[in-house]
């Protein structure tokens, strides 16, 4: 199944088999000022794909039409991709969906576009776009080892694997981080499929609701995901880089669990509805605390040092980079699934 940013252009192109990458495409897709079947049509024949369009007066006909081809419907455009007597499944917007036939009929225009791919078929340029392609996938797995790497040696040249309770604030720092980028995401419309199947845990559309109101702003300027991502990418990079502070890590926890009392009170009470996220970051802030006390690390806390304070600092700055940062990012910047009419 295709990836559902892909666009309508993609989708049927990897339904038909035809080699192609997927950023070319989607690229030479948006790119059509008018999206029409004119224009779609004009794009597959420079992909070598014959085409034509049909508007069937008879809609009983389509059961003589071999998948995959284009449907029209009140929609937007589908893609057919198989059909039998009773059923038809089709793709729309990357999902996979199906249909009774009878249904179907109803909701179909008349209007396909039927394409026949040859052997050589292909991409203009396609060996290029895929060499391309490939080195972007690959900068993401190359970064990922390079942070798995850089973490592992921090966290044995530090020693700090030779406390139990360090594993346990590492992972839920890390746990910390990604439900507050999921977050983070949310806040700026970027869509997230793990995302929303956890906010869907405890009340769909929970996490969506309380994001909207006022009160997920922290003095109406900065979102309550903007802080909490602050919060644990500082606290876990401060304890790999300088272990020595963890006991004002352990300070600033407890100066945070109140805030766990007044969003669990506000989602009850006020709001009415629960976001899943919001109450697991709620979750880790405590489950942080516990590690903390068990470890003894809240011990000798006082009196608090400089160490404390430029601690803070950091929490302000990263929390204000990332406020500055946000509003930058494209929401449009994912190819959509814009159908021609």
């Amino acid at each position: 199944m295709s990836n559902s940013d892909d666009t309508l252009l993609s989708d049927f192109l990897q339904v038909l088999g035809v080699p192609h990458t997927v950023g070319y495409s989607d690229g030479r897709f948006l790119a059509m000022p008018f999206k029409s079947l004119f224009g779609l049509s004009k794009l597959l024949t420079e992909y070598g794909v014959d085409n034509e369009t049909l508007r069937l007066a008879d809609k009983d006909e389509i059961s003589a039409l071999q998948p995959p081809f284009l449907a029209h419907t009140g929609r937007g455009f589908v893609i057919v991709t198989d059909m039998d007597a009773d059923r038809v499944g089709y793709l729309t917007q990357g999902v996979a969906e199906t249909m009774p036939l009878p249904d179907f009929k109803e909701a179909w225009s008349g209007v396909v576009m039927l394409a026949y791919p040859a052997t050589d078929s292909v991409e203009p340029g396609y060996r290029g776009h895929a060499t391309i392609e490939l080195a972007n996938r690959a900068k993401k797995w190359v970064l990922a080892a390079s942070l798995a790497a850089l973490f592992l040696y921090l966290f044995i040249t530090n020693g700090l694997y030779s406390h139990a309770s360090v594993y346990g604030i590492v992972l839920i720092d890390l746990f910390g981080l990604w439900l507050t980028y999921m977050l983070v995401q949310k806040s700026v419309k970027i869509q997230n499929a793990a995302a929303d199947r956890v906010c869907g845990v405890l009340q769909a559309g929970g996490c969506d609701s309380v994001l909207e109101m006022k009160a997920s702003k922290f003095f109406g300027i900065f979102g309550w995901s903007e802080v909490g991502f602050a919060y644990f990418s500082v606290s876990l990079l401060a304890l790999l880089m300088f272990p020595q502070w963890i006991r004002y890590l352990a300070a600033c926890n407890v100066c945070c669990l109140p805030f766990t009392f007044w969003s669990i009170w506000y989602q009850k009470f006020r709001a009415g509805v629960w976001c899943t996220l919001c109450v697991c970051v709620q979750a880790s802030l405590w489950l942080l605390f516990f590690c903390y006390l068990g470890g003894g690390w809240l011990k000798d806390v006082f009196p608090l040092r400089i160490e404390f304070f430029v601690l803070g600092l950091t929490y302000v700055a990263v929390l204000l980079g990332l406020n500055r940062l946000l509003p930058l990012i494209d929401k449009s910047d994912s190819p959509m699934n814009d159908n021609p009419q």
